[in-house]
Formats: C-alpha cells, structure tokens, sequence
C-alpha cells in the first residue's frame, strides 16, 4: 500500500575397528544440529511473535470486507521498496487499518488466523467476547493468505465485529514471526510488545487471564481505559 502494494509488493574409509565409534560421532553431530535447528525455529526470535519490548512492526493492510486489495504496507520509512513507498502509519483510509492508530489509544489484542490447515476459529471467538468486556482494548484480526471469499464467510457466520485485514502474501506473519495459529499478540498502549500468547489452550481457554493481566499492566503504565 503506500495504498497496498500489489502482489505489492576423498576421506579414506575408518579402520574396521573404529568404524562403529565413528558411526555414533558422526550421529550426534546430526541429532545435535536438528535440535539446535528445531529450537531456533520453534523458539528463537521471530518464531513465536515480534519481540518483547519491541514495537510493534509497522502495517498498514487492507480491511477483509472492503474491496481494497494488495499486500501489506510494511514499510517503517519511506521509499522502502516492495515493503511500501510511504511508511505504513501514515496510510489512514476507511478501508485500511494501521498499526499505529490501533494501538495509540489503549492495549493490543492481535490475532492470527489462516484459513488452510488450521484450526484457529477459537482464538477469534475468544477475542469477541472479551471485546465487550474489556473496555478501552484493542482488538483486532489478520487472516494469513488463502481464499479471501472464504476467510470472509467464516467472519460473517461468527460475527466478529472487531477489524480484521487480510495478509495477501502472508509478508506481514512473516514480519511478525507468525508460524502458525493461533497466536495472539498482546501489546501495552502505543504498541510495545507485551508477548504473544501461542497455542489453543492459551488463546482460547485462558486469553481473559492474559487480556486481565495486560491491562492491568497498562494501568500501572498510567493507561486508563474509558469512563
């Protein structure tokens, strides 16, 4: 967007004797790399959400009931190529929505949700409902990629009244370090990252708990939520 982007945006052999220890050395190695691997993607930076402490990456992506296509805004500055010509946060149209202007009044309740192979309709639930009880809160959705005809049926069937945009070519997961769902990021008022809640127990079941402590946080911050 500056507006959305279009689519934009040779060893010799071990002695016989030997071969059986070499084997098992050669086999710890790999077992090691795999996990080490496994650990940076599960729990590295960027595999479960933006960093604590950070900001939020900057988005500004299309409304999913509007008809404004393309990708993410993600640019944080000008000029930033595919990311986006104009910085994100200055993209304000009623058919868009950015992240700036979610977060600025009050904390952030932001959502994942992919269409293909997950499972994810809890976590949005969950998020509706806490809505109507958590004055002051920001809530807000992005559907990852698939068929935006179906994502917005299944919004429609849930009424689910908070925004919800639509991540094209899933560059703003990837930005966010979104790998899966649910995952819901939390944020105090100006969009510092508080954690990001992953799995369905902990975005379905227990996201009031978290949503509590956010904003009692936020409150000890110097936030007030509306009268």
């Amino acid at each position: 967007m500056s507006e959305p982007q279009p689519p934009v945006g040779g060893a010799a052999s071990p002695p016989a004797a030997n071969r059986y220890g070499w084997f098992v050395g050669v086999l710890a190695v790999l077992i090691l790399a795999y996990i080490g691997i496994n650990t940076l993607r599960t729990n590295g930076p960027g595999s479960e959400g933006p960093r604590v402490g950070r900001v939020l990456p900057p988005f500004a992506a299309p409304l999913l009931l509007s008809s404004l296509a393309g990708d993410a805004n993600l640019a944080a500055r000008p000029h930033s190529g595919r990311a986006g010509a104009v910085p994100a946060c200055s993209v304000h149209r009623p058919d868009a929505l950015n992240s700036c202007d979610l977060a600025r009044p009050g904390p952030v309740v932001l959502g994942f949700f992919f269409t293909r192979g997950a499972h994810c309709m809890g976590s949005f639930d969950a998020m509706q409902r806490l809505s109507k009880r958590t004055p002051g809160v920001r809530y807000a959705g992005v559907v990852v990629r698939g068929d935006r005809g179906d994502a917005a049926k299944i919004v429609r069937q849930h009424h689910w009244t908070f925004p919800i945009v639509f991540d094209h070519d899933g560059g703003l997961a990837n930005v966010y370090g979104i790998a899966g769902c649910p995952e819901v990021v939390l944020a105090y008022p100006g969009g510092v990252v508080r954690g990001t809640i992953v799995g369905r127990d902990q975005a379905e079941r227990d996201l009031g708990t978290h949503v509590a402590g956010l904003v009692a946080a936020s409150r000890a911050r110097g936030w007030r939520p509306p009268a």
